[in-house]
């Protein structure tokens, strides 16, 4: 028993440093950081939340779907790259299987384009 606790020792070193560095790097942007806000700084940001309001009011969920539908739309595109990396190996099926992804993948952007998701008024 005693052996195997010994294994774990490079493991517990790690761990202390690790939260050694993470508390250094705290405390350092916590001093060397200015804590004063100012009036640009409170303005609203980007999704049009006030920096300081009541938490359970309602809001407008346009930035989150337009952000979903471009994190989506994103990795299907991340798809393409070990497709066109393979396309040699894996013959006229594949390259048949990726046109119908694509097509599907049209569908939907065209589909969300028509049902207005990507307006921004």
């Amino acid at each position: 028993m005693r052996v195997v606790l010994a294994d774990y020792f490079p493991v517990l070193v790690f761990v202390v440093i690790a939260f050694g560095i993470a508390g250094a790097m705290l405390g350092g942007s916590l001093l060397a950081g200015q804590q004063k806000p100012y009036a640009e700084k409170l303005t609203a940001y980007e999704c049009g939340f006030d920096a300081f309001d009541d938490a359970r009011r309602r809001f407008d969920v346009r930035f989150y779907l337009v952000s979903i539908l471009f994190i989506i739309f994103d990795l299907e595109v991340a798809f393409l790259f070990p497709w066109a990396v393979s396309l040699g190996r894996i013959g006229l099926f594949g390259f048949l299987s990726m046109l119908g992804f694509l097509g599907v993948l049209t569908v939907g952007f065209i589909y969300e384009w028509r049902k207005g998701a990507l307006d921004w008024e």
